[in-house]
């Protein structure tokens, strides 16, 4: 007897070893995936813009590429009014004169500048983009340099600063992030399910998913298939964790709801799989072919994020539909210790459950609860037009304090707001007197020089730098470098210089390449959108066979989206105090609340097909919505609260897109799916699936 039963329990028991052997193996990949990671944001620009072609043209005229760190002094404290003196500008240009030649500095120091009123000096010191960990040594060797000039207090402005605080937020994505993340899954599993098994088990097999993702995900970006960055790196671990559990959920409730029925466990996992892979499937494929559109962005860290998001939710399906229910058959009804497997109340709809409550309340006034849910989403999505996502000024990058910031408060004090970041253009050496000239009665520029031999701007040299025919002229900008005041500067920069130098002429640098990241986030968003929406609608037609129900399904979620944004503006104005939004945060947004808000809608109505099938249109929605009004809605609030996760890491980019994917679920899950949906379909009755309504 017991031979005959083998064939039965090794299928399970060796997907089970396999799995442990992934976890075992590719495990540790989950912290290591930071070894290949950039946070270098020149490497995430657009393809084809200006500013690019711009980095490309700059490489001829330095014998290295650089990245500035801009070092200021300014009096003490005590005697922050007084004008420094000469001998201190002296002792400041030869503490920069001492890095020459250090290692990690790239080409020539500048001597110690003064400001106009006297109370402060700033020097650049170029360093090397390749310095990665020891970026912040680097910078903590000049300071202490810098620090050598007596009455004064020395701060380090500029990208490289910046780039330093960056890589420091995300110093904590490996551990913090997935720990935070973890934990929260896992507590709410145990309030929920009150199980001591379940909710290990399926956090063991979202980790062995991310483990596997992070593997793949390695080898690839080791090999430059692909780019990660921190925002990446995080997403991905939020999305493989959060995707895993959902659809882990989906088919652990449907395997109880069989076991109850049934005490053969294998016959019980069949039917649970049968019935609750074709959902799971079509919901990873939404999300990983939504993913996969953002490869039509010209943006570099979006198309980014495409592939790697994908190969995360292909693995959180393999691991829910082998590791899963592997794990389940061979627990069986122990998995849901102390509490026993068992059906829905009432599948009818009826009873005193919350989703019986809320099915019935569906059942007897359809038309006003979608009209009154319709309405408050409508209301909720007249602000959408106030979110601005033309970027985040460098004083709300990060949330917290950072050095950089504040450094670069002191340098715009004393100083044109671009000092030591100036606008690049690059133009024909025998128009640089008129472009230099264009470039200077531009409204919004300080001052226009042509980088000379000595490789810096109006260095005392009679000539310009040529170098294959062409100059390269520094333009200092009166604004701050990431501030909107300076995109439009640019703007008017690049009709003054295509006027007089051409159409060959170009403008880059650091503001040009905000400015261009922005305009193509706009674009990207106008041609990525309506492919998303075409993908699921495709997926859902498939999944449904109907062609009215996936309409009604994408009109829903999509409405959901603008809603979202609308409550983001009015928290990130008036709570948070954000000005505005990275340019990616809406099709980040997008991406994620349609994608995700539509596998809500796929479990919930994959469900309500099959109960129609039997019982007609109007049962079938009250049973569908009350077999699956409590798992849904556990999973969106699981999902919500993973993304909410990478409200640890201190950066505004992180945060609003936390804040949008979190508040968007559970406004799906609550609202749009629990009451929009369900009551529209009640109430549009079997036409509702057309054509093939005669069906149902």
């Amino acid at each position: 007897m017991p031979s005959a039963r083998l064939p039965r329990w090794l299928l399970p028991v060796v997907l089970l070893v396999v799995w442990l052997g992934v976890g075992a193996t590719l495990g540790p990949y989950a912290g290591k995936l930071g070894e290949v990671a950039t946070n270098d944001q020149a490497a995430f620009l657009p393809r084809n813009a200006e500013s690019t072609r711009v980095i490309d043209a700059q490489r001829a005229f330095d014998q290295e590429e650089s990245v500035p760190a801009i070092v200021v002094w300014t009096a003490d404290s005590a005697a922050s009014s007084e004008r420094l003196r000469d001998s201190q500008q002296a002792a400041a240009t030869r503490a920069l004169r001492s890095l020459d030649g250090s290692s990690g500095v790239a080409g020539r120091v500048s001597p110690a500048l003064p400001a106009e009123d006297g109370r402060a000096l700033r020097g650049v010191v170029p360093l090397r983009p390749d310095l990665g960990d020891r970026l912040p040594q680097v910078l903590e060797r000049i300071e202490e340099r810098a620090a050598r000039v007596p009455g004064t207090t020395v701060q380090v402005a500029g990208p490289a600063a910046s780039q330093a605080d960056l890589s420091d937020a995300f110093s904590g994505i490996d551990g913090i992030l997935l720990g935070v993340a973890l934990v929260t899954v896992l507590l709410i599993l145990l309030l929920v399910y009150r199980s001591v098994l379940l909710p290990f088990v399926i956090i063991v097999g979202a980790v062995f998913a991310l483990g596997l993702a992070c593997a793949i995900v390695y080898v690839l970006a080791d090999h430059d298939v692909v780019r990660v960055d921190g925002q990446v790196q995080g997403i991905l671990s939020i999305l493989v964790i959060g995707a895993a559990t959902d659809y882990a959920l989906l088919l652990t409730a449907r395997f109880r709801e069989e076991l109850a029925g049934t005490r053969d466990r294998t016959a019980a996992m069949r039917a649970a799989l049968r019935r609750s892979s074709g959902p799971i499937v079509a919901s990873g494929a939404t999300v990983a072919l939504g993913l996969l559109a953002l490869l039509l962005s010209d943006l570099t860290n979006n198309r980014a994020l495409g592939p790697v998001g994908a190969i995360g939710i292909v693995c959180a399906v393999l691991s829910a539909l082998s590791f899963l229910p592997a794990a389940l058959l061979l627990l069986g009804r122990a998995a849901y210790w102390p509490a026993k497997p068992r059906t829905s109340p009432d599948p009818s709809g009826g009873g005193n459950g919350v989703w019986g409550k809320v099915a019935a309340l569906v059942d007897r006034a359809p038309r006003k609860v979608w009209a009154g849910t319709l309405a408050a989403l409508c209301v909720c999505a007249a602000f959408a037009p106030t979110l601005t996502s033309k970027g985040v000024p460098l004083d709300e990058i990060f949330v917290n304090d950072a050095p950089s910031v504040a450094a670069q408060d002191t340098l715009s004090r004393h100083f044109p707001g671009g000092s030591g970041n100036p606008a690049v253009v690059i133009t024909d050496a025998d128009r640089t007197d008129r472009v230099t000239a264009a470039a200077k009665r531009t409204e919004g520029v300080a001052d226009a020089s042509p980088v000379t031999a000595s490789g810096r701007p109006g260095d005392g040299e009679d000539k310009p730098r040529v170098v294959q025919g062409k100059v390269r002229v520094d333009v200092t900008l009166k604004d701050p470098a990431d501030s909107d005041a300076a995109k439009r500067t640019v703007a008017r920069l690049r009709d003054a210089v295509h006027r007089t130098g051409g159409p060959d002429s170009l403008v880059g640098g650091y503001t040009a390449q905000q400015y261009d990241t922005q305009r193509t986030a706009e674009e990207d968003r106008a041609l990525i959108v309506p492919v998303v929406l075409a993908i699921i609608l495709v997926i859902l037609v498939g999944l449904l066979r109907s062609l009215l129900m996936p309409v009604l399904l994408v009109a829903t979620v999509a409405l959901n989206f603008v809603a979202t944004l609308g409550v983001s503006a009015l928290v990130f104005e008036h709570v948070l105090g954000f000005s505005g939004t990275d340019s990616s945060v809406p099709l980040y947004g997008f991406v994620f609340l349609v994608a995700l808000g539509v596998d809500y809608n796929i479990f919930l109505m994959s469900r309500v097909r099959e109960e129609s099938a039997r019982h007609g249109t109007r049962q079938g929605v009250l049973r569908g919505l009350t077999a699956t009004g409590g798992v849904i809605t556990s999973a969106g609030v699981v999902l919500a609260a993973t993304f909410a996760a990478l409200g640890v890491i201190p950066l505004a980019f992180l945060v609003q897109i936390a804040f949008i994917v979190a508040f968007g679920v559970l406004l799906d899950t609550l609202v749009v799916r629990s009451l929009l949906v369900p009551a529209l379909v009640r109430d549009i009755g079997r036409v509702a699936w057309w054509p093939g309504h005669t069906r149902l």
